[in-house]
């Protein structure tokens, strides 16, 4: 984080659930008119989630976000207003077998739900209640599969993220360290985008990495111009990253530490407290 003053916010990103989306699933008015009344001065618009790209789209139009969305936690960046594709950076298929095999061990069967997202399509090996509620939510459709390892037959068929679910949180964050202690960072990016969802990507990809190439890349400008709002540990290098960082109340206590503002909480309109402040001083 770096300091910075609201003339200098050029760029503001924010991440989905449990920040501009709670326990509805909707966009709340307060934050649609703040976004609204940040982009009438000039400031971009766009979002950074752990989401699909199909399921972020809703979002991107509800809000009116202006740049390419970042999806995947940053491992695919498109643009809905043309359909380009600016960067996508899938798990090699090597890995992503071994993955498989990992979360399908005898143990761990019955206790997740497995899902592999190959060219912005859900697979699984059958729907359960867990699945259902995730697909309700996302608003996507899925396709079943007997084996996983079949939607990863070819080198080329490789995964833009393998997801693991469970109820059981703890499960979930043994899970994570494990998975940290076999894989090195520069091997696979493991993190939770909620309890109750473990996330593998491909090593390198973080929402602050895709939001660099956002905002270096495509609109010229640096990480000071940057206003970032989060909720959770896939956030952290955003919040990082961000001239302003800012996470939201129901974040997470070491999450909340690392950011230059903490918000109020989701069902607070966390986000339009935040932008009224850096950006539209009230």
């Amino acid at each position: 984080m770096s300091s910075s003053n609201t003339a200098e916010i050029k760029l503001l990103v924010v991440d989905i659930d449990g920040t501009i989306a709670g326990k509805s699933n909707q966009v709340n008015p307060r934050v649609k008119q703040a976004i609204t009344a940040a982009q009438a001065q000039g400031i971009r618009v766009g979002i950074a989630t752990g989401r699909m790209y199909k399921s972020a789209l809703r979002f991107h139009h509800e809000i009116g976000a202006d740049v390419p969305i970042m999806a995947y936690q940053g491992a695919w960046i498109q643009d809905p207003a043309t359909g380009v594709t600016h960067r996508h950076l899938p798990v090699p298929v090597e890995i992503a077998r071994e993955l498989i095999d990992y979360f399908e061990q005898s143990h761990l069967l019955d206790k997740l739900s497995i899902h592999v997202y190959r060219d912005d399509c859900l697979y699984v090996r059958g729907i359960n209640t867990d699945t259902e509620l995730y697909i309700g939510r996302s608003g996507i459709g899925v396709s079943p599969v007997d084996d996983l390892r079949k939607v990863l037959a070819n080198l080329t068929d490789r995964p833009t993220k393998i997801l693991a679910m469970s109820e059981d949180v703890e499960l979930i964050e043994e899970l994570r360290l494990d998975l940290r202690q076999r894989y090195t960072p520069e091997q696979l990016h493991v993190t939770t985008s909620v309890p109750i969802f473990l996330e593998t990507t491909q090593s390198g990809v973080n929402k602050a990495s895709a939001i660099d190439y956002v905002a270096t890349e495509l609109l010229g400008i640096t990480s000071g111009n940057v206003l970032a709002i989060g909720d959770n540990y896939n956030d952290v290098e955003m919040i990082a990253y961000a001239g302003i960082g800012v996470a939201m109340g129901n974040a997470p206590a070491d999450v909340q530490s690392l950011a230059d503002w903490v918000a109020p909480d989701i069902e607070a309109d966390g986000v339009a407290a935040a932008i009224e402040k850096f950006i539209l001083n009230t």
